[in-house]
């Protein structure tokens, strides 16, 4: 049996790293530092998403108790939903989904989620030829296409979401150009020159989004 893998999150304050793991953690985290360094010039602390990259609103009201209690239970309150990220199918296409696949006796559903599916009269005669119907084969094609293309999709994603992060803070450290080519080239090396500069904390955060590096190794230049 498969374990589900935490949700985790950072926040930074500036260039620091002030917290990692949990979403209380980090909103606890955060509340602590507005309150310790009320006068922080404009420079608020921010929470990214280790699975996006992107910044996560946190609700700091209150006292650090307050916060704590209120983000106890909320470990996967800010990850999107199927239903924002899809358009919801309508019931003529339900209905024809449905029609397309014929069920057995005591089938189980298996979470089977029906959606628009917009293709070329060619690709539906196609589909119909097939044993199955049209839902079974679709879904033949696209488990072939994920485990095809896996690899390819971990590293497109590590990329969008190093990118995220290194231009919310990064992007007015030097070398950022250079440093995002280096990235999008997969060039660990070549990024790693362009960072080396960079605060600490930062360049570790990126390897971590980058390439699953989370050591802290010296510098380059050291």
């Amino acid at each position: 049996m498969n374990k589900s893998i935490p949700h985790s999150y950072t926040s930074f304050a500036g260039h620091r790293c002030i917290a990692k793991g949990s979403l209380q953690a980090n909103a606890v985290a955060v509340k602590t530092a507005l309150t310790n360094n009320p006068d922080s010039h404009g420079i608020l602390p921010l929470v990214f998403d280790d699975n996006t990259g992107r910044t996560v609103e946190i609700d700091t009201r209150g006292t650090p108790a307050d916060v704590a209690l209120r983000y106890a239970d909320a470990a996967d309150e800010h990850q999107p939903a199927l239903a924002n990220v899809m358009p919801a199918a309508s019931d003529a296409t339900e209905a024809g989904l449905a029609q397309a696949e014929p069920k057995g006796r005591g089938r189980p559903k298996l979470g089977v989620v029906a959606r628009e599916v917009t293709l070329l009269p060619r690709h539906w005669e196609w589909l119909a030829s097939q044993p199955g119907g049209a839902s079974v084969v679709i879904r033949k094609l696209v488990e072939e296409a994920r485990r095809a293309n896996s690899d390819t999709d971990k590293i497109r994603k590590a990329h969008e979401r190093t990118y995220h992060f290194m231009q919310t803070v990064a992007g007015n450290l030097p070398d950022f150009e250079e440093a995002t080519r280096a990235l999008f080239a997969n060039d660990a090396v070549r990024l790693n020159t362009h960072i080396v500069t960079w605060p600490e904390d930062v360049q570790v955060y990126i390897r971590q989004l980058a390439f699953g590096d989370t050591e802290k190794r010296p510098n380059a230049a050291a």
